[in-house]
């Protein structure tokens, strides 16, 4: 039976007094929008290893407190991301990132420094590559930056890894179990894990995994939620392995090799249900056999590091990097092909994709009398990505070499005490290979549909970045900043969907790159206690890409889009126990659909997220017990001439956590109040009787954690 209004309003009457909800302890750390500044904290996604708080754009840090804080309500990164990062999308609750943008366009992931995004056949999972439980923060730069290379059009998303205690042997067991409030066998789900690090004299080590089992979603009707084509997180089983080792060669010498190995399958076992969009019927899915295999993540990132922290008066940084990327979609009304026995079958699709690469960064500071600080480097990346039908064995996509070479200067200058610029070259330089192939017929994949002849289309982009911070007052600090990314069009998506006989690849003028400029405004403010960030920006692309769905599959328009956005974050200590923090962000886009070089309509949910605010309290009543509520409202929005309009929705979530000698017991309960909503995405991003979504209703989660 549905669960009683009185029995919500209860749950969040006792998340609110003590002994009832959930964050960390320690109130010193950042709030959930991370307004506050963590003075002399590096931030590692920068080349030129620039200061929290001190930055020409916006860049969030994301702590590891905060992410146990949010895991122990919710274990999808999608929603850890969106709950964390302002301007990000809200999470689809799927094994797919498409549709959660950052400011209106795609984000670079990053593990250590190491891409993780596949810009050549974007499979939308590009945050499904890591466990959250191997990360130690995150490290967010809002807006399109160059400073990885090709990809980060919206900005970078870099997950910086657990490193080993020093010193002493230190390990780590945990153990959660979730459920939805009704507690049914089929939506239980549990995670353990295991960590142990230490340093022993000039070695220091980590090992760490976990295995974690999902069962089915329910909506806040007790409705089983439907499952989707490019894959499930729920009803899935994951583990994740990491490893790291160094090894010091001096006090400022180091070596270091880490690997992480990471999967995420689906157990199959239910079917999906189709809705009825305009009645305002869900999807929803019964038990049953679904077609072919489940979709699953299958993903190796493996790097080998050296730095010098004084080399003839130079810190040099230099890395080996490699991923190996696996990602499998279900089963489609697609590509239909005759088994042994003459029956039809359907096959599917799956994205492969090996990355090499290295890294060189050379930075020198107190030139000019410690005024100025310059940073340079060489950057190389060999991709190579392709799509192939599973059953049958044969390439949908051909596979697509990409070369990428970039050399890069950057300068920080302090002209006065209050008063840094900053300003910086990059240029890229890249080559697309590609061997003459067929296309297949999608409603018959035993047959050709067109021969294109191959090619090596190759780019040159010189971009640019300047940046200005001053510090007007011992309070506030202005900033400004422009800057310009490198991405590059879904060519997949380009080279599978070609019809037309006597095509060419290096006359596709589809190809070319996308070069997004980024200007951004804003203002900080630290009142010791109180904290306020402001920035207005604008993201601009001559040539972008907008996705549009045609026949029931999404291709890539190559249009002229603008973007602009507000962000405001803040946070204030109440007192030593308690902090409230409150975010807003606003964005919007057009898209010149009619090539007459003026924007004429309006980017869908597929690209801008919502109008959003969100609030959170956190509170420390005792040194052992502690708690945390957020709350996020999605505003409602519509798209002109579309049938994507957005009736938003709110949602609640609170946890508690207390800290005993025998370890840290903690509750979580994502949608507290047992909303019934429709997801952004599938309100506002697609038309669909097969994708209209619910979202997860009140789950509850209990964990544990030793460390010793």
């Amino acid at each position: 039976m549905k669960t009683l209004e009185s029995r919500s309003l209860l749950l969040a009457l006792a998340m609110a007094v003590p002994g009832t909800a959930l964050a960390q302890p320690d109130t010193n750390t950042l709030s959930n929008q991370n307004v506050k500044s963590l003075p002399g904290l590096v931030i590692s996604a920068t080349r030129n290893k620039s200061t929290a708080g001190e930055t020409p754009h916006k860049t969030t840090i994301i702590t590891r407190e905060q992410i146990e804080q949010q895991q122990a309500i919710s274990s999808d990164p999608g929603q850890v991301l969106s709950n964390l990062i302002p301007s990000y999308s809200p999470g689809r609750q799927k094994l797919s990132n498409a549709g959660e943008t950052f400011r209106g366009r795609s984000p670079l992931f990053l593990v250590d420094g190491v891409p993780q995004s596949n810009p050549l056949r974007d499979s939308a999972r590009d945050s499904y590559t890591i466990d959250l439980d191997m990360v130690e923060r995150i490290e967010v730069i809002h807006g399109a930056s160059a400073e990885h290379g090709l990809g980060a059009t919206g900005g970078i998303i870099n997950f910086v890894t657990r490193k080993p205690e020093s010193g002493r042997v230190s390990q780590s067991v945990s153990a959660s179990v979730s459920t939805d409030d009704d507690v049914d066998s089929d939506g239980q789900g549990y995670k353990v894990g295991y960590r142990v690090s230490g340093q022993q004299e000039r070695w220091d080590y980590l090992l760490g995994g976990n295995f974690q089992e999902r069962g089915i979603f329910y909506d806040g009707k007790d409705r089983l939620v439907g499952v989707a084509y490019p894959g499930e997180i729920q009803n899935s089983e994951s583990y994740d392995v990491l490893a790291k080792l160094g090894y010091w060669l001096d006090d400022d010498q180091n070596v270091e090799f880490f690997v992480n190995r990471f999967e995420l399958e689906g157990k199959g076992g239910y079917v999906p249900v189709a809705g009825d969009r305009d009645k305002g019927v869900p999807t929803t899915a019964r038990p049953g056999i679904p077609d072919g295999e489940p979709g699953y993540n299958k993903v190796t990132t493996a790097r080998l590091s050296y730095s010098h922290g004084d080399w003839l008066g130079n810190q040099i940084d230099t890395q080996l990097y490699s991923q190996t990327f696996r990602a499998q979609f279900g089963t489609t009304p697609y590509f239909p092909y005759e088994d042994s026995n003459g029956n039809t079958q359907f096959d599917q699709t799956r994205n492969e994709s090996d990355k090499l690469g290295a890294k060189f960064t050379l930075t020198r500071d107190g030139l000019l009398n410690d005024h100025l600080t310059l940073t340079t480097g060489l950057d190389v990346l060999e991709d190579e990505t392709r799509q192939m039908l599973v059953e049958t064995g044969r390439t949908y996509v051909p596979k697509s070499r990409f070369r990428n070479y970039a050399a890069f200067v950057q300068g920080d200058v302090a002209v006065t005490d209050r008063l840094m610029l900053q300003a910086g070259v990059r240029h890229e330089q890249a080559e697309l290979e590609v061997d003459t192939y067929n296309t297949i017929d999608r409603s018959n994949v035993t047959q050709d549909n067109v021969t294109v002849q191959g090619g090596n289309p190759d780019f040159e982009e010189t971009l640019f970045n300047a940046g200005i911070i001053f510090q007007a007052t011992d309070h506030m600090q202005l900033f400004a900043n422009y800057s310009e990314g490198f991405g590059m069009p879904d060519v997949g998506r380009v080279l599978r969907g070609i019809s037309d006989p006597g095509q060419d690849v290096d006359n596709l003028l589809e190809l070319e790159p996308i070069v997004t400029d980024n200007r951004e405004l804003g203002a900080r403010f630290d009142w010791d206690r109180y904290h306020l960030e402001v920035s207005y920006y604008e993201s601009d692309s001559d040539f972008g890409e907008r996705l549009t769905e045609e026949n029931g599959t999404w291709v890539g328009k190559r249009e002229k889009t603008e973007i602009k956005g507000v962000e405001i974050t803040a946070d204030a200590d109440m007192n030593e126990a308690h902090n409230l923090a409150f975010s807003y962000t606003y964005a919007s886009g057009k898209s010149d659909t009619d090539g007459d070089g003026g924007v004429d309509k309006k980017l869908t949910g597929i690209n801008i997220a919502p109008e959003t605010f969100r609030l959170s309290w956190s509170a420390a009543w005792t040194q052992a017990l502690s708690s945390h509520l957020q709350f996020s409202q999605f505003l409602d929005r519509d798209i002109e001439g579309d049938d994507k309009d957005f009736d938003g929705y709110a949602l609640l979530d609170g946890s508690m956590a207390y800290q005993t000698r025998a370890g840290k017991f903690s509750l979580g309960v994502e949608n507290l109040l047992d909303r019934d909503y429709f997801t952004y995405y599938s309100q506002s991003a697609r038309v669909s009787d097969q994708y209209y979504f619910q979202g997860r209703g009140r789950t509850v989660t209990l964990g544990y954690q030793l460390d010793f």
